[in-house]
């Protein structure tokens, strides 16, 4: 997805762009208000990221000119405004979601997402498979091929965090996030004893290996690629 991002903090952009460019996202960094609505109306984007307060133009005033120009492109606030009446404000402004800082990389991603699918409403899975694998989120269960696997609960969180993204590259970023609630990496090798641990449990026995390292990017559960 291409991304419009107008932040002036360049320590929050950097994260920002570096979480979004690892989760496969193209991204145009703005640090100016005014060049930032430019930019909006002079190139395509899928999704605007907008801080609220900005330099030579804030946010709401780049908001309202987008939607003036019947641009209709999802837009995400972020404040560290995050009181009621500055969400609402933001909202009515045209914005289509409102994030308050500081921020989980996670949540970011998840309400991308939600931006990106915006009329859906499916309703939340509770069971996944890939080949002979399954998971069952209600049952707590796991099995391949017919055969249940015991997991411990983090076995099962990283597994099902996996799966639910599936064919997708998960970034050390992303998993210790999602499955840790580290937001920030501890500079250990925490993923790589549970990954191997998990690994050990649903490929080892099986010919078909379905979790797979992605050199200098992260892991992902997907059939294996045909040569």
């Amino acid at each position: 997805m291409r991304i419009l991002l107008i932040e002036d903090d360049t320590t929050t952009a950097d994260f920002i762009s570096r979480s979004l460019k690892e989760a496969g996202h193209n991204v145009q960094h703005c640090t100016d208000g005014k060049d930032g609505l430019l930019t909006a109306l002079d190139s395509p984007f899928e999704l605007m990221i907008v801080d609220r307060m900005l330099p030579s133009l804030d946010g709401l005033s780049i908001i309202r000119s987008v939607r003036g120009a019947d641009n209709n492109i999802p837009i995400l606030v972020l404040s560290a405004l995050g009181e009621v009446d500055s969400r609402v404000e933001g909202l009515q402004a045209g914005a289509d979601d409102y994030l308050a800082k500081p921020f989980a990389c996670s949540e970011l991603l998840a309400r991308i997402d939600a931006l990106a699918r915006r009329g859906g409403g499916a309703q939340e899975a509770t069971r996944f498979t890939l080949d002979d694998l399954e998971i069952d989120l209600l049952s707590h269960e796991v099995r391949r091929a017919g055969k249940l696997i015991p997991m411990q609960a983090r076995e099962f969180r990283l597994l099902e965090y996996l799966m639910r993204h599936q064919g997708q590259v998960l970034t050390r970023t992303m998993l210790l996030e999602n499955v840790w609630d580290y937001h920030f990496d501890p500079q250990t090798n925490i993923i790589d004893v549970h990954i191997s641990r998990l690994r050990g449990k649903i490929d080892r026995d099986y010919d078909t290996k379905l979790l797979h390292t992605v050199r200098g990017a992260g892991y992902v559960m997907r059939m294996p690629v045909s040569e």
